[in-house]
């Protein structure tokens, strides 16, 4: 029986029900039960004139959301198995003042995997997000180091040895990427 909260949707102006209006907009139930609850017209229009955009286009980007967080969280579970298959690169890049690198490597390893699974889980969802912009924020040294020395990394194929000074300064703001992508499941 679909639930009816009697109350003016700010996505079509009519009252809605979470459950028909999800299936028939694509989104997720829980994106609508956050339109409908009360006061949360004021919100979303407020958000809606400071991005910019329209309900239309905020739907959109809505749909993306879950496929966009199983990519998230396979894209952690290989780099975090990578940190097992080519400890040496890894070790490479933490800074020198860093004690013991490949046990470092390992720990972030395993983080990433166990973040990585977590983010896939709804249940853990957000505690896992949480997990990773920690994580993103500690590994942010070591993109540093990379960027402002002459880093070559051990045991991959030549033409990874070395990255371009371009790609080693653009993995910077990358981070706030990620971060970012990791904030919007929390």
């Amino acid at each position: 029986m679909p639930l009816d909260f009697g109350v003016e949707s700010p996505v079509d102006n009519c009252t809605v029900s979470a459950d028909n209006y999800s299936r028939s907009h694509d989104l997720s139930r829980e994106t609508v039960l956050l339109y409908q609850l009360p006061g949360a017209n004021v919100l979303w229009y407020s958000v809606e004139q400071s991005a910019g955009m329209n309900v239309d286009s905020l739907s959109r980007l809505a749909r993306y959301k879950r496929p966009l967080r199983y990519a998230m969280g396979v894209l952690y579970v290989v780099a975090g198995v990578m940190h097992f298959v080519v400890p040496s690169a890894y070790a490479g890049v933490i800074p020198p003042l860093f004690p013991q690198p490949l046990t470092l490597v390992y720990l972030s390893g395993i983080a990433e995997i166990v973040l990585g699974v977590g983010v896939l889980v709804q249940r853990t969802q957000r505690l896992a997000a949480w997990g990773l912009i920690a994580l993103l924020v500690a590994v942010f040294p070591a993109n540093v180091y990379m960027a402002t020395s002459d880093v070559v990394l051990a045991g991959v194929s030549p033409a990874l040895k070395a990255p371009s000074t371009v790609a080693l300064w653009l993995r910077l703001p990358m981070q706030g990427v990620l971060i970012a992508w990791a904030w919007w499941y929390t």
